[in-house]
């Protein structure tokens, strides 16, 4: 009688190329959940305008729901597709995207700050602290958050 490897019902840890990939589309998704449902929100409130006075606290009020919402996503499907998590913190990734949305408003601050008058100058400043925020959110997701089910 031969023996034979019975199959692990465990899936074969993804390495960190699959997972920044995965880490990127799943960010993208969570984008687009986040701005559709401030857009619906602003949109259900009647404010179509591009902020100001005019929505007082409501702007801030559909973002931080909106942020919420992205968010969310973003744990659940991070935790089963991209770490291929079991179990993970979600006090510890409460923290981190409380510390991420930080960094990521105080890097767009400094970057308005010091970028010179330029086309784009918002854009840029919107894409160098989101990336930052980004790395740092894929860094402490792996090694923190899911680290324990790996």
């Amino acid at each position: 009688m031969t023996a034979t490897a019975e199959p692990s019902a465990d899936p074969a840890p993804m390495g960190l190329a699959a997972q920044l990939v995965r880490f990127v589309a799943i960010g993208a998704f969570c984008a687009l959940v986040d701005f559709g449902v401030y857009g619906g929100l602003l949109a259900l409130l009647g404010l179509h305008t591009t902020g100001g006075v005019a929505g007082g606290g409501w702007f801030a009020v559909a973002k931080g729901i909106s942020f919420v919402c992205g968010t969310t996503t973003a744990y659940l499907l991070n935790k089963r597709f991209t770490f291929q998590a079991t179990k993970g913190r979600f006090s510890g990734f409460v923290l981190l995207y409380a510390t991420t949305f930080a960094l990521n408003v105080g890097v767009n601050a400094l970057m308005l700050a010091v970028l010179p008058e330029m086309p784009f100058r918002l854009t840029a400043a919107w894409v160098v602290a989101q990336g930052t925020a980004t790395a740092v959110n894929f860094v402490m997701l792996r090694t923190v958050v899911f680290r324990a089910s790996r």
